[in-house]
Formats: structure tokens, sequence, C-alpha cells
């Protein structure tokens, strides 16, 4: 293969290639939609010239027969007029008028069938046209769906979910930290010395309110005499318990 065929093959498959990128399936339907609708007023004046010349052949053909019957009605008259040299003009004339009139009467014949055969076209070429509108606008509506479809898959391109489910699982894990070591500073704080200190006040303290209702008791004789507060039992070492609130109420009873 020579040099300049191979040059020649590149640069039309590139072309080609371009040509396949840049070409916009609708644009071009639409184009040819609209050049079949622009060929059909040509069509129409085309379809128009031909009937026209119909009309005019038959028009001369009518006009011819009537001269043919004129002519034959003055070569009678002329006859019995005894004027053979004007019958014999007339003759003539006649003859030249049955001659254009047979001629007339053959391009009429043929005028007639070349203005069906041209509606003929006309309709055929206006039925097409619609049948290809209509292919047309079904290609278009797939392109168009074509092309949403390409545009949605182009998005979900971009929206890659696998990226987003590691920035989920990324959050997730930050949270899941941050929860871990709140919950464990509460934990410390709530076992820290400090914690301990107010536990051990707050114990002290419902004791000394211990010792007071005894004192209250005992000032009230509700008490035995030898009953010490519960705080000096716990000091002294012993496992004395508080009274119970029934016993109270018999020692009282057998005080009265």
């Amino acid at each position: 293969m020579g040099l300049w065929l191979r040059i020649k093959r590149v640069f039309m498959a590139n072309t080609g290639a371009a040509l396949d990128r840049i070409e916009n399936p609708e644009l071009v339907l639409q184009q040819t939609i609209r050049d079949m609708r622009d060929r059909v007023p040509d069509l129409n004046n085309s379809v128009a010239q031909v009937m026209a010349t119909e009309r005019l052949l038959a028009k001369n053909h009518e006009n011819l027969q009537t001269q043919v019957v004129d002519l034959d009605s003055k070569i009678k008259a002329s006859v019995k007029m005894g004027r053979d040299d004007i019958a014999t003009a007339y003759i003539g004339q006649l003859q030249q008028a049955q001659l254009d009139l047979q001629r007339t009467q053959a391009q009429r014949e043929h005028a007639e069938l070349a203005s069906k055969q041209a509606l003929k076209a006309r309709d055929n070429y206006v039925l097409n046209m619609k049948k290809r509108t209509a292919e047309a606008m079904q290609l278009i509506s797939a392109a168009k769906q074509a092309k949403l479809q390409e545009q949605l898959a182009q998005t979900m391109d971009t929206f890659n979910i696998g990226d987003d489910s590691s920035t989920f699982s990324e959050m997730r894990e930050k949270i899941d930290r941050r929860v871990a070591a709140a919950e464990a500073k509460l934990q410390l704080g709530s076992s820290s010395v400090d914690a301990q200190m107010q536990d051990i006040e707050r114990e002290a303290m419902d004791i000394q309110l211990q010792d007071k209702l005894l004192e209250y008791k005992q000032q009230m004789g509700m008490l035995g005499a030898g009953t010490p507060p519960e705080s000096k039992q716990i000091s002294s070492g012993t496992d004395a318990k508080e009274p119970d609130i029934l016993d109270i109420a018999n020692e009282a009873g057998h005080s009265n």
C-alpha cells in the first residue's frame, strides 16, 4: 500500500471519528425533517405546472374541435353556393385543424398521465414524509432519553458510594472514641479523691443528724436511760443497732 493511500485512510478515519463525536443525532434528524418539509412546496409547484399543462391542452383540444365543426359547416355552405374555391380553402384549413386536433389529443392524454403520476408521487412523498417524521420524532425522543441516561451515568460515576461509606465509618469511629473518652472521664471523676471526700462528709453529716435525733428522744424520755447515741456506739466499736420505732414505743409505754 502506498504512503499516500495510508495517509488518506488515516485522515478519513480521524475525520470520521471527529464527526461522530460532534454529530448530534437529534439535530441531524430535526434538520432532515425540515429539509423534507421544505421540498413539499417545490413538489407542489411542479405538480401544479403539470396540471396546468394538462388543462391548457384540454382547452386547446376543445377549441380545435369547435374549429373543425365550424370549418365543416363553412365547407358545406360554400359548396351549396357554388364557391368551390372558397370550399377548397376551407378544406385545407379543416385538414390542418384535424391534424392539430390529433396532435393535441395525444399531448392531452400524455399530460393527463403525467398529471396523475405527479399527483401520486406528491402524495407518496407526503405520506413518506409523515412516516419519516414520526420515526424521527421517536428517534429524537430515544436520543433525549439516551442523553439523560448518559448524564445520570456520569453523575453516578462521580458519586462513589464507597468513598461516602468510608467517610461514614470514619465519622462513626471518631464519635465512638469521643463517647468512650467522655465515659472514662466521668468514671474517673466519680472515683476521684474529691468524690470520696464528699461521700465521707455526707456520711458524717448523716451521723450527726442521727445523734441529734437521739438526743431529742432522750430529752423527751422516749429512750432508756442507759442507751447511748448511735455515734457513740459506733465510736466505741460495739455492734449495737439503732432502736426500732416499735421498741421506742414499748419503752415509752412502760415508763408511763
